[in-house]
């Protein structure tokens, strides 16, 4: 069936109704108005499950299946492989994995400097703290000496 299960079901159902509509037409007027409605749509229902599944069957066939795709995946990684860059010019993936290498060396030394352009900032915001505090001390000294000075003068 190929997966054609949902318009099978939905077909022998619109077939079930279009048998029974018939013997159903003389027992009550709204049966027959059920019929005439159900019917028509259950069948439009089949045509646009065939439809979608058709649909669906020729995109999947032109789609490369999933062991094409594994098989192609494998014979690339097996081969050397190479890379066209948009200048032109090809680069190997043993180059790739070299440059790889030197650039991951070359940022855990940039991350060793800043770690120590890191502790350099803060011993020099340590540094500044204290000559504030120093300075503060100083001025406290001098305004300490003028007031010892007004007092003296006082005397």
């Amino acid at each position: 069936m190929r997966n054609h299960l949902a318009t099978v079901v939905t077909g022998v159902f619109a077939a079930v109704l279009t048998g029974l509509w018939p013997y159903f037409v003389d027992f009550a007027p709204i049966l027959n108005f059920v019929f005439i409605m159900a019917v028509p749509i259950t069948w439009f229902l089949v045509f646009t499950c065939w439809i979608s599944q058709k649909s669906a069957d020729y995109m999947h066939k032109y789609a490369p299946s999933h062991a094409q795709t594994e098989k192609k995946s494998l014979s690339s990684t097996q081969t050397y492989q190479t890379i066209q860059t948009t200048s032109g010019n090809q680069v190997s993936l043993s180059e790739i994995k070299q440059v790889q290498n030197e650039l991951s060396t070359e940022l855990s030394t940039l991350k060793e400097s800043v770690k120590l352009k890191d502790s350099e900032i803060e011993r020099l915001n340590q540094e500044i703290a204290n000559l504030q505090t120093l300075v503060q001390i100083e001025s406290l000294k001098t305004e300490l000496a003028n007031l010892k000075m007004l007092a003296s003068k006082r005397k």
